[in-house]
């Protein structure tokens, strides 16, 4: 190698190649694809706002279709899918989705006779989601956008949704029964066969061998409280926080019994979302506080071990969808009634920051880095 001086020709070609590089860095569609980002439902604006969660500012909106309310982003951090909701006994069939690579909005799903979507949860490669007008849950298979199970829980209202990484477990919230369901996937046997009928032919088989095994769901409701709403399950799946917004209370359920083991209250009102830290070792519950606007604190955070109040926070207004970074640095709390999201450091238990965003936020979603997910296998 000589340590000369470079040719004109070859002067020439980094200099090319330099120019090349920064229109790429500089291009609209690498400026368009931030890794990760904050997904914020504007649900009275109808609309998604894309955030860099490092500078706060929001980068893009995308119609998000009638009355969003959940979302929830795809492993591979490339769609987004919004339940377009209405109300427990609307009319609207759909699921919205958003490509957030090329931040524009796609076909929307259409669930035909099942109304009301709400509850959103990606496991296994397929989108689970709760419809409240036939007090049921589905499953859709995103590769054919189409609906292909269907489960009903019997418990008016089933509004919010959990699925265990083996998928043979399901929770979900059922506001207006107050209860929280476990639905497992069970072996069940089959009857024995019956006689053989006339001239000692065999009875007709209608599928299972008899005598044989099926898979079947099992359902069980486990009363919780009033207005069962936000709740989640800790970290080593050994338990089950509730929120319950009417009665301002929190039930804990224990999974290997299906039990309510306690219940007791709490200071924020009318309590709405629950979430566990990823070290399982805190509980953020958010709230509409004394009021729409103003009075008491809307999210508490509690000692998991000792259900002791650790902090309350007034974020200035009624609080609704609570998000916490997989790294467990940051929650995000949206604060539906002054439009805008709160950042709430989760070290110092302190707000770090406010995003303003459009009307009525609620819905919230993480999307990872999609390389980086794929180095993971998944990430939601």
């Amino acid at each position: 190698m000589s340590f000369g001086r470079k040719s004109p020709r070859r002067v020439f070609l980094f200099a090319l190649l330099a120019c090349v590089g920064t229109i790429l860095l500089d291009s609209p569609s690498r400026a368009q694809t931030p890794s990760p980002a904050l997904l914020v439902l504007e649900k009275s604006d109808n609309s998604l706002a894309i955030v860099n969660p490092e500078t706060l500012k929001i980068i893009a909106r995308v119609p998000a279709g009638p009355d969003p309310h959940e979302i929830v982003a795809s492993p591979d951090g490339k769609l987004a899918y919004i339940s377009n909701y209405g109300g427990s006994d609307s009319t609207l069939n759909t699921i919205s989705v958003v490509d957030l690579v090329a931040q524009k909005a796609l076909p929307a799903i259409n669930l035909g006779a099942l109304h009301s979507a709400h509850g959103l949860e990606f496991a296994g490669g397929k989108l689970y989601f709760t419809v409240e007008t036939n007090k049921a849950i589905g499953r859709i298979d995103p590769a054919t956008q189409t609906v292909e199970w269907v489960l009903g829980t019997g418990q008016d209202r089933t509004h919010m949704i959990v699925v265990a990484a083996s998928l043979d477990r399901i929770a979900t919230s059922n506001v207006n029964s107050g209860t929280i369901s476990i639905i497992e996937q069970v072996t069940a046997a089959s009857p024995a066969p019956p006689p053989a009928g006339a001239g000692g032919n065999p009875p007709p088989n209608y599928g299972t061998p008899p005598g044989g095994v099926r898979k079947t769901w099992r359902v069980t409701s486990i009363p919780s409280g009033r207005g069962s709403e936000g709740f989640d399950i800790s970290p080593d799946g050994k338990e089950i926080w509730a929120a319950n917004a009417q009665d301002d209370t929190v039930t804990i359920i224990d999974v290997a019994s299906k039990k309510a083991v306690q219940t007791f209250g709490v200071s924020v009102k009318h309590g709405n979302r629950l979430k566990f830290t990823p070290d399982g070792k805190r509980v953020l519950i958010s709230g509409l506080g004394g009021g729409p606007n103003a009075g008491g604190p809307n999210l508490v955070v509690l000692d998991v071990e000792s259900h002791k109040l650790v902090k309350e926070l007034s974020l200035g207004g009624g609080s609704a969808g609570i998000l916490v970074q997989p790294d467990g640095a940051r929650a995000y709390v949206a604060v539906s009634a002054k439009d805008k999201v709160a950042v709430v450091d989760l070290k110092t238990l302190e707000v770090a920051g406010e995003i303003p965003v459009g009307k009525g936020p609620d819905g919230l979603a993480y999307r990872t880095d999609a390389r980086a997910a794929r180095g993971r296998g998944s990430a939601n």
